[in-house]
């Protein structure tokens, strides 16, 4: 296959540029694709590749890990409603402020990150629990609410792509299985942590600002304003902590045992895609049985909390599916083995780990979703790792990385929305006063990355 093969992703990221909108992307993508695979080998017309997308989406479906990834992209929405209605959230922070561990700006921000770093699970879950509890403290102290927001969405997206025990951590792993890799998908994938600079930088800037109490540039002036819009922030009525505790718990212990166990006792060779939907599964049960055995919800209600949970996760599981249709059909096309071509003769070596950072970080801010890049630039890194030998743990880093820049601090993304309306900050004091931290960060990113390749790839 020629250069024909690069359409269908060059159409994804021209139609996620243009529209904002990642679903019509993919969609696009996958026709066009299945339309130049028809007329490649000769079929009577391209036509029909309306009804050979339909079914390249149905035999993705019919493979046991695919299936497994989207069954946990339901579930998980179930999950995090009986942790929110249940009043676990607010019952958590009630009880955190009670003991009265907050006694300085310093243990205030410390507290803050904290809180965003425990709960992982979930990027909107982290800034909202982290937002609600440290909104009074923030404003008793004197710091700003924009400190806030960008103190929040610092942590949580961050945090989450870096210990991958949540959704983030199963789609890339539900990707990745998809491909023969040089070792298992889920030792590559842990061993990106260590190569997600972005993520890493972030977490360090943010906790300068906690503990040199320093904050510079448009923060620096929201500071000395202190005239945040307040907005409010409806809450489920607290109730007791063990109702989010609990079910967190048991969904990440259960998860690290599952790896073992699906190992064979060796956490990296676990099935994640296995590992993720059991503990799942459990969680989601344990939380449903906590909340009809308090006597608080009847059956049939905590049924309408777990289906409304769910609902609300329908685009990302549109997302995961049409990402792994295209990725299926781009290997078909062999895109992934033109691109590594044409990048091994005309871009050096030690470059192409940069630019796929520098790629990922300008798709992500332009759509707010990491979700769309990770789904259009993974079935295009791995065949490079595949066609030049690249180390694999380095080249996702880098992807990862690039897509939590936009989820970070893009203005459009929903967890800079829901970082605004946690902190009760204005969302456009949110994103200028947190952009310049953000593009410090992704600046040293870039150069950190060159000097890795040339260090590991020459």
């Amino acid at each position: 296959m020629d250069w024909v093969s690069i359409i269908p992703p060059f159409i994804a990221i021209v139609i996620v540029f243009w529209k904002k909108e990642v679903i019509m992307a993919l969609l696009m993508a996958v026709l066009s694709a299945e339309a130049l695979i028809l007329f490649t080998t000769g079929a009577d017309s391209i036509l029909l590749s309306p009804i050979t997308s339909i079914e390249r989406v149905v035999d993705v479906a019919t493979s046991a890990g695919n299936t497994r990834i989207l069954l946990f992209s339901v579930l998980v929405g179930a999950l995090l409603a009986y942790i929110r209605d249940s009043g676990g959230v607010t019952a958590t922070v009630d009880w955190l402020t009670r003991r009265g561990v907050a006694k300085s700006r310093r243990q205030v921000g410390g507290l803050t990150m904290l809180t965003g770093i425990v709960v992982f699970i979930e990027s909107n879950l982290s800034v909202l629990t982290a937002g609600i509890f440290a909104r009074g403290l923030f404003d008793k102290f004197g710091m700003s609410r924009a400190r806030l927001a960008y103190l929040i969405d610092s942590t949580s997206a961050p945090i989450c792509i870096l210990i991958l025990l949540n959704g983030w951590g199963a789609f890339v792993l539900g990707m990745l299985d998809t491909y023969e890799l040089p070792a298992s998908s889920a030792s590559i994938l842990w061993g990106s942590v260590f190569f997600n600079f972005y993520a890493i930088i972030a977490l360090l800037i943010a906790a300068y600002t906690v503990f040199a109490d320093k904050v510079h540039g448009p923060m620096a002036k929201a500071e000395q304003q202190l005239d945040s819009t307040q907005q409010q922030l409806s809450a489920a009525e607290a109730t007791k902590p063990s109702y989010m505790v609990v079910p967190i718990l048991t969904m990440v212990v259960s998860m690290v045992g599952f790896m073992l166990w699906t190992g064979n006792g060796v956490l990296s060779q676990g099935s994640g895609s296995k590992s993720v939907l059991y503990a799942t599964i459990l969680a989601t049960a344990v939380a449903y049985l906590m909340l009809v055995f308090s006597k608080r919800f009847t059956h049939h209600e905590a049924v309408d909390i777990g289906f409304k949970g769910m609902g609300e996760l329908l685009p990302l599981v549109t997302i995961v599916l049409l990402s792994l249709t295209l990725g299926s059909s781009l290997k078909i096309l062999g895109t992934g083995v033109f691109v590594a071509g044409i990048v091994g003769e005309y871009l050096p070596l030690f470059l192409i780990v940069p630019m796929l950072f520098l790629a990922g970080a300008i798709m992500s801010f332009t759509t707010g979703t990491s979700w769309g890049t990770f789904a259009i630039l993974i079935p295009i890194g791995v065949p490079l790792i595949q066609q030049l030998g690249l180390p694999p743990s380095l080249v996702i880093g880098a992807i990862l990385g690039g897509g939590v820049f936009g989820d970070h601090c893009s203005p459009i993304s929903d967890t800079t929305a829901v970082s605004s309306i946690a902190s009760g900050c204005d969302l456009l004091e949110h994103v200028r006063t947190q952009m310049p931290y953000a593009l410090v960060g992704g600046g040293i990113t870039l150069v950190l990355y060159v000097i890795t390749s040339l260090i590991m790839v020459g």
